[in-house]
């Protein structure tokens, strides 16, 4: 009986090591998946926001792992998007970061300012990771961070051109009910600086959370009392949406600066187009040459229109896993930072949304932007004298 039994035995040890060895083999062919970090708002009045530029990863890494990863040093690789919201306030990113981080996470994509100036030192410390910024913050360039990737161009570009056209067009007092996010309070100021500088005078800055407010009448009838030519405005499009439906139902006839976080495309969405004439902003994604295969594609998936925060997203982590290619590494945030220009003049026209020249020596995408101000519904291009890069 005993006999038997260790017959059993090593029948049922020999299984198993056939299986482990099975296992083994599987496992050796199984490709390597790379988390990538996201760390924005999921929740609260920037949750949309959140959600386009989480889209537009996920569509990125949804169209490379089904074409079968990418290859690195011989190795298949594919990628797992790890999101986390942070609410839009900068001291939950530091949070989220520190926990991507701790789970080996070598890149991240962060969407707003405030949590992108928070985090950028925490970059070269143990461990490294590479930061990818989508605001057009300049100080984050200012920054000169070593591992910074910013997508977006430096909203600086569009202040005279705003200025004047508004100016021109209406008049010189200017009235202000922009967000208070950090982003927001840096556009505040860089647009009264513009203001003044082309001669015109700020009146008092009426600025609310977008994040939190619900209700932007009474911000609004403050800006009003001061009779405004022109208001400044803007956050996520959503609630800057609301800005300009309460100041037209108050009666406003003048004209709006738009901060390029909102987008026409999807305000025009939430109040008749006609509130939207006599503003300037950001030409819609749909508007640029080239961008149709990409919009039809995201529309199918995702069912809303694709803005700038889900195409350059969407670009920027193709860049990533380019880069990563080219470097013959995953988890090397340098020696990926290093191949990005490279990288991004590579790019196959399948995965290019907006023209992209490149990527400068501070870590910045050299892609194709362009404003313009809204007439009858019409979209009229403005010129940049100066690109600032």
């Amino acid at each position: 009986m005993k006999h038997g039994s260790s017959k059993h035995g090593q029948k049922v040890a020999l299984k198993l090591a056939s299986l482990a060895v099975a296992l083994l083999g599987a496992s050796a062919l199984a490709d390597k998946v790379v988390n990538i970090g996201y760390s924005g708002p999921l929740s609260g009045g920037a949750a949309f926001y959140g959600k386009d530029v989480q889209s537009g990863l996920d569509m990125a890494i949804s169209e490379m792992n089904k074409a079968g990863g990418i290859t690195v040093k011989g190795e298949k690789v594919t990628f797992k998007l790890v999101a986390l919201d942070d609410r839009y306030l900068p001291n939950e990113t530091a949070t989220n970061v520190k926990r991507l981080t701790s789970q080996g996470i070598d890149i991240i994509f962060v969407p707003h300012a405030g949590g992108i100036l928070t985090v950028q030192p925490l970059t070269t410390r143990d461990p490294e990771f590479l930061l990818v910024a989508y605001s057009s913050e300049p100080k984050i360039l200012d920054a000169k961070n070593p591992l910074t990737f910013m997508l977006p161009p430096r909203y600086d570009n569009y202040l005279q051109p705003f200025v004047s056209t508004q100016m021109k067009a209406f008049g010189k007092k200017l009235g202000m009910v922009g967000t208070t996010s950090a982003y927001g309070k840096q556009w505040a100021d860089a647009i009264t600086g513009e203001w003044t500088k082309q001669g015109g005078t700020v009146g008092t800055n009426n600025g609310v959370d977008y994040a939190t407010t619900v209700d932007y009448s009474s911000a609004v009838t403050k800006a009003l009392a001061e009779k405004p030519d022109v208001l400044f405005i803007g956050g996520p499009s959503q609630p800057t949406a609301l800005v300009v439906k309460a100041a037209r139902e108050q009666g406003f006839k003048g004209g709006f600066i738009v901060m390029d976080q909102a987008k026409f495309e999807q305000m025009d969405t939430i109040i008749p187009r006609s509130y939207l004439d006599g503003s300037v902003g950001v030409l819609p994604t749909k508007e640029f040459a080239g961008t149709q295969v990409f919009v039809a594609q995201y529309q199918r998936a995702y069912k809303k229109i694709p803005t700038s925060e889900a195409a350059l997203n969407y670009m920027g982590m193709n860049v990533v896993a380019k880069a990563m290619e080219l470097a013959g590494t995953t988890d090397d945030a340098q020696a990926i930072r290093g191949q990005l220009n490279a990288a991004a003049k590579a790019l196959p026209q399948s995965k290019t949304v907006y023209k992209m020249l490149g990527v400068s020596a501070t870590g910045h995408a050299d892609a194709e932007f362009i404003i313009a101000s809204v007439k009858n519904g019409v979209y009229t291009k403005l010129r940049v004298k100066t690109v600032l890069k």
